[in-house]
């Protein structure tokens, strides 16, 4: 076998040829095509794989390697191959293998997240892992290719593909405001919160917002922010008020916007902006006046009950509000005094065009010539805080504290309506102080120990044993009248059926002569007829009597012929 052999031929002339045997063998055939294959089996899979990709998280927790899928809109683009610890085994890192097609996926904002059974105050999400098991999700992001990434501790708010604008809002606190509280225009939820961080200055939050769409179309450059957040519960002037925009707000907080769209609103990307988040819708009604005037108003009585930003009010109608309130002490006198700062706002007020060009302090003058004066009024008796009420008092006159150590123009004040019920009482307190109690005590005491007297003289005993006597009197007759009361009981019984019986035959009798009248009865006949009669012999008689008066003699000689008249 080892040995090569030789064939020899013979030639045509007869001379013979040695050829040599041929070097390849059909032999080796079959082992080149395998390793061919082999070699293109695994060119194929290789080419055909996914990436690799590491996924870094804090706790592995119902992760296993070779059952724990990745998913992305509950479709498997891959699977978790291993896993192990890090260098300072703070944290586990996921070795997972994606199918090919799911590399455009991998970008620097691609998120990654466990999905597992949660139960929360918001409600309860992942129970189809109960079955399953849990799985790793998926959420493409963009910016260049990355293949190494941190896992979310929970899934993220918003995905990528919603649509809608982000906003950045900035508070001085807080509050109530978590990852997923709601944001509502006009009461409907069209956002939530995607997350805070601390500002540079660090006394600053940033409050993350995503506005969905179709409501991302209503933020614009100039829309207005503000908390909803939990109960806003306020006692003042105005009394108790309690605001809340629902029960959802109350537990997560909240926060509201509005729209503010005009025509020369600003057409600036929502996203580019930093909008600030108001406490309160009311704190954007007062930011809405830009212009603001101060006044200084001196008061002598207490203020007890009157805050800062307590409202300023002329004729019931807030136009500005308290915002400062002090004390001062003059050593010359040995005085107090309480100047209160007011900010009167004047585009609450509309002015027309008389005496434009006059300026603020004459304007003052002639409103303080013509009687404003500024009082203490109570806003709310459940509160019992106060308010500053401007209003037109003539005939009250002028009174300037200020003595031109201020810098602020001053209005006179009068005293309010409490304080003119302290003085009344305080005058009503003096003059009864003046009345003298000691004579009008010992007059009492006398009054008292006459009519005592009076009670326990012997004509008050006389009376009473009178009294005594007659009331025994009156019983003895209730006595009487007691006893007799049966045999009159029966009487009258007895008098009542004769009555009765009485009243019976008049019935009957009442019926006979009904029947009686009757127009058909046989008497009524009968009276009828004898009526008929006497009128015929009534008519007789009156004849006869004629006859007479003519002729007397026909008595004797009869009735004389028609010819003898």
């Amino acid at each position: 076998m080892g040995k090569q052999e030789n064939h020899t031929e013979m030639a045509g002339d007869g001379q013979a040829v040695v050829k040599m045997p041929s070097r390849f063998s059909m032999v080796w055939l079959i082992p080149v095509l395998t390793l061919c294959i082999g070699l293109w089996l695994i060119v194929k899979t290789i080419s055909e794989q996914g990436p690799e990709i590491t996924i870094s998280m804090k706790t592995a927790n119902g992760i296993e390697a070779g059952k724990t899928p990745i998913k992305y809109k509950d479709v498997k683009i891959g699977m978790v191959e291993a896993l192990k610890f890090t260098k300072d085994f703070k944290h586990v890192v996921l070795t997972a293998r994606l199918n090919p097609d799911a590399e455009s996926f991998l970008h620097r904002d691609t998120l990654f997240w466990v999905v597992r059974p949660q139960l929360s105050l918001r409600g309860v999400s992942g129970l189809g892992t109960l079955v399953s098991g849990s799985y790793i999700e998926i959420d493409p992001g963009h910016g260049s290719p990355q293949y190494h990434f941190k896992a979310l501790d929970s899934a993220p708010i918003v995905k990528s593909d919603s649509d809608g604008v982000r906003v950045t809002l900035l508070s001085d606190k807080l509050g109530s405001l978590d990852v997923g509280s709601p944001v509502y225009y006009q009461g409907i939820q069209a956002g939530e919160v995607l997350g805070y961080e601390l500002s540079n200055d660090k006394h600053s939050i940033f409050v993350h917002a995503f506005v969905r769409s179709p409501y991302d179309g209503l933020v614009h450059g100039n829309s207005h922010f503000w908390n909803v957040s939990g109960i806003d519960l306020t006692m003042g002037a105005d009394g108790v008020q309690l605001r809340t925009t629902s029960l959802q707000s109350m537990l997560y907080g909240g926060i509201a916007f509005d729209s503010q769209k005009k025509a020369d609103s600003p057409l600036e990307d929502a996203e580019d902006l930093v909008f600030t988040l108001y406490k309160n819708y009311d704190e954007i009604i007062a930011k809405t006046y830009t212009r603001k005037i101060r006044f200084v108003v001196y008061f002598e009585k207490s203020v007890r009950g009157l805050n800062v930003n307590a409202p300023v009010e002329f004729k019931g109608i807030q136009v500005g509000k308290v915002v400062d309130v002090r004390l001062e002490f003059n050593r010359a006198d040995v005085s107090f005094r309480i100047p209160v700062i007011i900010e009167i706002e004047p585009e609450r007020i509309v002015e027309n065009n008389e005496g434009a060009d006059s300026t603020s302090d004459q304007v003052l003058a002639r409103l303080v010539a013509r009687g404003l004066r500024a009082q203490l009024e109570t806003g709310s008796l459940l509160t019992g805080k106060l308010f500053v009420s401007l209003d037109m008092h003539p005939d009250t006159p002028i009174r300037l504290l200020a003595d031109g150590r201020s810098e602020l123009p001053e209005i006179p004040s009068i005293a309010g309506g409490f304080d003119q019920i302290t003085t009344s009482l305080q005058s009503i307190l003096t003059k009864l102080d003046k009345v003298k109690t000691d004579k009008i005590g010992e007059d009492l005491a006398s009054l008292v120990h006459s009519s005592n007297n009076l009670i326990n003289g012997s004509a008050t005993k006389e009376s009473i044993a009178d009294l005594r006597a007659s009331l025994s009197a009156f019983r003895h007759v209730i006595e009487s009248l007691d006893q007799h009361a049966e045999p009159m009981a029966d009487n009258l019984d007895k008098a009542l059926n004769s009555g009765r019986s009485t009243l019976e035959q008049a019935e009957k009798t009442l019926r006979s002569i009904n029947d009686t009248l009757d127009p058909a009865s046989p008497l009524q006949y009968r009276v009828n007829q004898l009526s008929q009669d006497l009128s015929d012999m009534a008519r007789a008689i009156r004849s006869f009597v004629d006859l007479l008066e003519r002729h007397p003699n026909a008595v004797l000689f009869g009735k004389p012929k028609s010819g003898e008249q």
